[in-house]
């Protein structure tokens, strides 16, 4: 009994250094420090991205996973709500193996229906807790600041607003623009709702009723400031420097306003990135998103065109940008973001 002891303990041993020296190996590998998929994780084969982001950003993403992997990447191209809706409707059955957003709302829709698997710790850990919901069944990828962008010939810095809250005050009233049906202003008004209830939200989406003029995209609300139409108009930060990159036809004539102070005008609107419990290789849909929240992935939004904050792996945001630090945005948990809500509110507000 002793000599069989004895050798069950020398088992046991074997077996606990191997299962450390295997974990070691994992934890030195210059891609797993980098949050790329290291070698022994052995992802192969494809998957599946229903992506909502900008077609541009996701291929610089996808390429670049591909090239790291070898892992073979199809991508269906779609908007926040019809991608959201797509997935809930296949259910089980969904081809998806990960779905990409440029805002929240649509990640908390499919996370309701109990459709996310739950993201890998090690992704987890790559992106700090304001960044992704309390939740952890996604994850940030990107973010994107509210900001009101304006004519400064039409507008002096005294007569700004000093809140979000005051384009529905009557000294407004035809004076600015937005994009209610877009999935961009959807989600300032979910995080509106959030910060200051449904009175609150329904009080100022009335206002706004009455005062502002209604474009569709919010390019098209940028190009008609910059056209002299409307004084203002409240959008995303990167409509903007991605314009004044190219040839800033569109916004020369246009200031950007960032409100700060916690303000709901300042909220930081997080793109998502999930993997579906339908997914047929989980492994590489785990993967992509520890890639694309690693700091490869995150340099891809420093480096690029798309003018989105970095918000991962210590990655720094575009230089062009005003630091994320300084943006002052209020905390709002993205997994609490009420699309469903939103809707019925701006519908019986008449904005959609």
């Amino acid at each position: 009994m002793k000599i069989r002891a004895k050798a069950l303990a020398g088992i046991a041993l074997a077996a606990t250094t191997a299962l450390s020296l295997a974990a070691c190996g994992n934890g030195t590998t210059s891609s797993a420090a980098n949050g790329s998929p290291s070698a022994d994780a052995k992802v192969a084969g494809e998957i599946t991205v229903y992506n909502a982001q900008h077609d541009t950003l996701t291929k610089e993403w996808v390429d670049a996973f591909t090239k790291e992997t070898g892992v073979k990447v199809t991508v269906r191209q779609g908007s926040d709500t019809e991608l959201s809706n797509q997935i809930i409707q296949e259910g089980a059955a969904s081809p998806a193996d990960v779905f990409l957003t440029e805002n929240s709302p649509a990640m908390a829709q499919v996370e309701n229906a109990g459709l996310f698997a739950d993201i890998d710790k090690a992704t987890v850990d790559q992106v700090p807790a304001e960044y992704r919901p309390s939740t952890n069944k996604w994850t940030g990828i990107a973010a994107r600041s509210t900001v009101l962008v304006y004519d400064k010939t039409k507008i002096s810095d005294d007569k700004l607003p000093k809140s979000m809250l005051d384009l529905a005050k009557p000294e407004w009233k035809g004076r600015w623009a937005a994009s209610p049906s877009g999935a961009d202003f959807q989600a300032i008004v979910a995080a509106l709702l959030e910060q200051k209830g449904e009175a609150s939200t329904t009080e100022w989406l009335k206002g706004m009723k009455e005062n502002f003029k209604a474009y569709k995209g919010n390019s098209t609300a940028m190009k008609a400031v910059n056209a002299g139409e409307v004084d203002a108009a409240l959008i995303y930060h990167y409509y903007y420097y991605g314009d004044q990159a190219k040839t800033g036809e569109n916004s020369k004539n246009v200031t950007p306003y960032f409100f700060k102070n916690q303000d709901p005008g300042a909220f930081l609107s997080v793109s998502g990135g999930g993997v579906l419990k339908s997914s047929k290789n989980a492994a590489a849909a785990q993967a992509f998103i520890k890639f694309v929240t690693g700091k490869q992935g995150q340099e891809v939004l420093k480096n690029g065109t798309s003018y989105e904050y970095a918000i991962a792996s210590k990655v720094d945001s575009n230089a062009k940008l005003v630091p994320i630090k300084d943006l002052q945005a209020p905390t709002v948990d993205p997994a609490k973001l009420n699309s469903a809500k939103v809707t019925d509110l701006m519908t019986k507000a008449g904005l959609l």
